[in-house]
């Protein structure tokens, strides 16, 4: 029963130093608000800036792995390059030993005098009360933020308080001393530590279990040193769970931080433990205190850098070879980088370097509607996941460029690139556009997939003709625009007007079909979303075709082809229209049905005139 007791204090120990150093993380974090962020991916220009920032960044939120989370993100996003990330995650290797020091203030005591002025249950005392007060009865948030962080101190205090008495009964046990004993076998003890670490998913909890074991007196240096290697390894881990779901560069930056602890691990168990076999170090049997284990950690991860920081190239080629990159995936790239300021003087070079940047925005978003519109058919979900991402990627085309193409504006321009100019700003947001609907079409894909429904055959039949058309139309846009080809811009038009007529068309269809119960009302709800999705990206193509006719408005008088073309129907628009309308003839899926009705009808023995009436009826 004693057994239990202990058990569940260390436990209760370990959840409120948990609890409080996320409490007092999450306070720093908010009383910095986005500096911390804007800090880390603004100012990491040099592996050493990188170094630096990474280990006061750590030091101030008490985690290494959330500042690595921070990073993956920040890679993951396109906004850090996996280069800059190197010298951070490094940094916060070093920053994490920090929290070791911290925690000896917790086995600082007394009984009189300054001594019990300064220790730990008067200082915890102290900060909890301050603390509340500023939580409970300070109106500004900045002051209740600042209550979190003390309040989350003094609760982190009293955790490794409470783990010290859990395991101080235990210097008497023989049988816990004989098993701390195992640890002084290196490959144990950093088992140990990796599979502890992992399971807390903190090496600063891990760290703190090792200090308050130590109180015991039963923990030697030749045991505390192979925990202390595992502890890093096994940190890595709440890494690499934040890294699923993540593109491949995000992927990479979270193995840097695995392969930071493991070739530190690797490098000075062989090291040491080898010169320790020829001339047998005196101090392995020394009795370890917090302090001693706070300094051994900390010069350890310091060690470990200070070896890696030459080999920063090897590990980004590294982390390229083993997680290699996909050929699709090398096709998306974004190619802001084209987007220099130092262009901006010379108008003509800036003009051309949008255009091509805008070329990269247009084919991303035309790959976006195929993924989506291919998953009505082969829902995947990595295929889902990766329309969502990309659709991020093409917020930031549209971002980078409106702020780039407005600053050339405030630039000394002809007429004519001052026309360029205005056309790239009103089509930036259409190619935005077609990506919003890609992510709505695959909204309709994963419900069908979600409710394990899909269309009618009649549905279905009608859906991939249409989307043959809506594709027709995308690939004539961004062809058009990619070589500015007023000759296939004024194509679009004729194929826009087709696509609304047969949206309308097949949804007066499906109207049909879900008053003779072919269709249930779930299927027509996401049909009709569908069909409104393939109307709008019809009307975006036509807006950047109207953009790339009204640049040439001297030579092409715009507002009367579009006149001609909507109302008078003129010979070269009616030319184009029908033979989009012979190329997406529906007749034949419509006789399939009525055929499909009649064999019904026959089948079950009914006669078709009454059938008909009661349709109609219907």
């Amino acid at each position: 029963m004693n057994g239990i007791t202990i058990i569940l204090s260390l436990l209760s120990g370990v959840a409120l130093f948990l609890f409080g150093m996320s409490l007092m993380g999450d306070g720093l974090k908010r009383v910095a608000g986005n500096k911390l962020e804007l800090v880390l991916y603004k100012l990491t220009n040099t592996p050493l800036k990188g170094l630096l920032l990474g280990t006061v960044v750590t030091a101030i939120i008490q985690s290494s792995s959330a500042t690595t989370v921070m990073v993956v993100g920040f890679v993951n996003s396109g906004m850090m390059q996996v280069a800059q990330a190197i010298g951070i995650i490094m940094g916060a290797n070093i920053g994490t030993s920090i929290t070791g020091w911290i925690l000896c203030l917790s086995y600082v005591d007394g009984s009189s005098g300054v001594a019990q002025l300064l220790s730990t249950a008067t200082i915890s005392a102290v900060v909890a009360i301050v603390g509340i007060i500023f939580k409970t009865f300070l109106k500004k948030m900045v002051y209740k933020n600042i209550g979190d962080i003390m309040l989350g101190f003094a609760i982190l205090m009293n955790g490794m308080q409470m783990m010290s008495g859990a395991v101080a009964p235990l210097k008497e046990n023989e049988h816990f001393v004989n098993m701390l004993t195992m640890f002084t076998n290196p490959l144990a003890g950093i088992l140990v530590g990796i599979i502890f670490t992992a399971i807390l998913q903190s090496a600063s909890a891990s760290v703190g279990i090792l200090q308050a074991l130590s109180m015991t007196g039963s923990i030697s240096f030749a045991a505390a040193l192979p925990i202390t290697m595992g502890i890093g390894v096994g940190a890595a881990c709440p890494v690499l769970l934040s890294s699923i779901g993540t593109n491949r560069n995000g992927k990479r930056t979270a193995l840097i931080y695995l392969i930071n602890d493991l070739f530190g691990m690797v490098f000075w168990s062989i090291a040491f433990y080898s010169v320790n076999a020829v001339v047998h170090f005196d101090f392995m049997n020394t009795t370890m205190r917090p302090v001693t284990i706070a300094l051994m950690n900390s010069v350890f991860r310091l060690a470990t850098i200070l070896l890696l920081i030459p080999f920063i190239p090897l590990i980004e080629k590294l982390v390229f070879r083993l997680v290699k990159d996909d050929p699709e995936e090398l096709e998306d790239l974004a190619d802001f980088d084209l987007l220099e300021e130092r262009f901006l003087v010379y108008p003509a070079l800036a003009i051309g370097q949008c255009h091509t940047a805008m070329n990269g925005m247009a084919k991303k978003a035309r790959k976006n509607i195929y993924r989506s519109i291919s998953l009505l058919s082969d829902f995947s979900h990595d295929k889902y996941q990766k329309v969502q991402e990309k659709e991020n990627l093409i917020d930031k085309y549209e971002d980078k460029l409106g702020t780039y193409l407005m600053q050339l504006t405030g630039t000394e321009m002809s007429m004519p690139q001052t026309k360029q100019v205005s056309k790239f700003l009103h089509t930036i947001s259409d190619f935005e556009r077609l990506s919003d609907h890609a992510v709505n079409i695959s909204e309709v894909a994963n419900e069908l997939s979600e409710r394990k429904t899909s269309f009618s055959a009649d549905a279905q039949s009608e859906v991939e003709v249409l989307s043959a058309a809506v594709k027709e139309i995308v690939d004539l846009t961004v062809e058009a625009f990619s070589e500015d080809n007023l000759h296939m811009a004024v194509r679009i038009e004729p194929l826009r007007e087709l696509v609304g007529m047969l949206c309308n068309e097949l949804k007066n269809r499906h109207v049909s079909r879900l008053r003779e119960g072919k269709c249930e009302l779930k299927q027509g709800f996401a049909f009709n979303d569908l069909l409104t999705n393939y109307e709008r990206i019809a009307a975006h193509c036509s807006n950047v075709a109207v953009a790339m006719l009204e640049l040439e408005a001297a030579e092409f008088d715009t507002h009367e082809y579009l006149k001609s073309m909507r109302q008078m129907k003129n010979e070269q628009y009616m030319e184009c229209f029908d033979e989009y309308a012979r190329k997406y003839d529906m007749t034949h899926t419509k006789q399939a049905e009525e055929k499909a009705v009649k064999e019904k009808t026959v089948k079950e023995g009914k006669n078709p005139k009454k059938n008909k009436k009661r349709q109609r009826n219907g």
